[in-house]
């Protein structure tokens, strides 16, 4: 049997499950705990570590960082959006561009990672204020996917998103013997 992990998804894809209360806490607490998990991926890695693609053809771990910044920012205001307005449009953007963008070429990691640690703060305590039943009633369309999205579905899918990220970078360093 072929155990070889596919590198574009080292955890998997996303598979959603049905609300629970332990399963919220434990997405809420994937969320928290990503600035210093992603922090712990990048420890000690030199510039030539940091230039490299988590996988042939993908984005190098710089990229990657900056990117799980991007992309949790705009996660943030689609869970406020959810929580103020009805079934709101969310606004995609274009993650290839923005992983091209001059500020992920021209600043470090360590700004993106700070970002996240005040983001993520930030993110935590909402998340922990919306009341159970807005999990499954609040919403948001994605006009991209043409779907409209639950918070639950968009906790576990971010969620996943922080592990997904995190072990690009930890696959990566295992690959290589970092």
């Amino acid at each position: 049997m072929d155990t070889k992990i596919d590198p574009r998804f080292p955890i998997g894809k996303y598979i959603p499950t049905a609300f629970s209360d332990d399963q919220k806490e434990q997405w809420i607490a994937d969320i928290r705990f990503l600035p210093a998990a992603l922090e712990h991926a990048v420890l000690n890695l030199n510039e030539d570590q940091i230039g490299t693609p988590y996988r042939e053809g993908g984005w190098t771990v710089h990229q990657l960082v900056h990117h799980v910044a991007d992309s949790h920012m705009n996660a943030y205001i689609r869970f406020k959006l959810a929580m103020t307005e009805e079934n709101p449009t969310i606004k995609p953007y274009e993650e290839k561009q923005w992983a091209e963008a001059a500020d992920v070429h021209q600043l470090p990691v360590n700004i993106s990672l700070t970002l996240l640690h005040a983001l993520h703060e930030r993110w935590t305590v909402f998340l922990k204020s919306i009341p159970d039943e807005a999990w499954e009633e609040r919403t948001v369309f994605h006009p991209e996917h043409q779907r409209t999205m639950t918070l639950w579905f968009l906790l576990g899918l971010y969620a996943w998103h922080c592990r997904h990220h995190t072990a690009h970078i930890t696959a990566l360093r295992e690959r290589k013997g970092w």
